[in-house]
């Protein structure tokens, strides 16, 4: 018998749509990202872009690619990403949750949308993996995402992969769209190095009060999100994990794309 190897946790920024298509460093790292990893057996990907009021899992067997944004190239709405889906993992994930007591629930008709596919279309072109999309609670805080994490734990040692598709810094109100290639604005990068040192040094009670302590805070993210999906990948990795930075870069003055693996 096969013993699955034992995967990392990802936290992913996943950006613009365009990100499926253009040539970016975004893009360009996500293509050579899924070779680096041992196979999963299933992906799990709790996204910025579903939103719910309770945990919530995709449990579809065969979800549809869901274009979620309006305004962009017409080629977007034409990719299609036919992973399959996992029921059954859905269901034993509920299972964990429920004894947790998160109060989950599966949406049998939930597709993939843009925070799934659009990172593993570029990670994993051949969509033969099966994809369990897991939501996000805006409503919700850091402590209570890295709580679903913690009780996604034990995925990691069944071969399962957990990612968090969200956003460094996410606020579209201040990015400038003209200029793709704009320098990082200040109180972006000020808030990205006080998480990037705050990650270093696992110091996870500043972490989950990252709204009181970061700087500049509610502008780095004035919704959270696109911030959450960090906390489950950062609980799903469990309590003694090592964090390490797998990709810096930055789009229109303060789309921040970093991700990071947790070990």
């Amino acid at each position: 018998m096969d013993i699955p190897t034992r995967l990392p946790t990802l936290f992913l920024s996943h950006g613009s749509p365009m990100l499926a298509i253009e040539d970016s460093a975004a893009g360009r790292f996500l293509d050579g990202l899924g070779a680096q990893l041992p196979w999963p057996k299933a992906i799990v990907v709790a996204s910025a872009h579903f939103m719910t009021d309770r945990p919530m899992l995709g449990g579809h067997a065969q979800p549809h690619t869901v274009h979620d944004f309006g305004g962009f190239p017409a080629p977007l709405y034409q990719i299609q990403y036919p992973a399959p889906g996992d029921p059954d993992l859905a269901k034993a994930i509920r299972a964990r949750l429920d004894e947790a007591g998160l109060n989950p629930k599966v949406r049998e008709s939930h597709g993939l949308d843009h925070g799934i596919w659009v990172p593993l279309r570029r990670m994993y072109p051949q969509a033969g993996i099966p994809v369990v999309p897991l939501s996000v609670m805006p409503h919700g805080d850091a402590a209570g995402h890295y709580a679903l994490g913690r009780a996604l734990a034990p995925l990691r040692e069944e071969g399962v992969l957990v990612i968090g598709s969200g956003g460094f810094v996410h606020n579209l109100g201040d990015l400038d769209w003209q200029h793709r290639d704009a320098p990082l604005a200040p109180w972006a990068r000020e808030f990205g190095e006080w998480m990037h040192a705050r990650l270093d040094a696992h110091d996870h009670a500043a972490l989950l009060d990252w709204q009181a302590q970061a700087p500049h805070a509610r502008h780095a993210h004035p919704t959270v999100e696109h911030l959450m999906p960090l906390f489950v990948a950062l609980g799903a990795a469990g309590a003694q994990a090592s964090v390490r930075t797998i990709h810096r870069s930055h789009e229109m003055g303060s789309l921040a794309l970093d991700a990071f693996a947790f070990d």
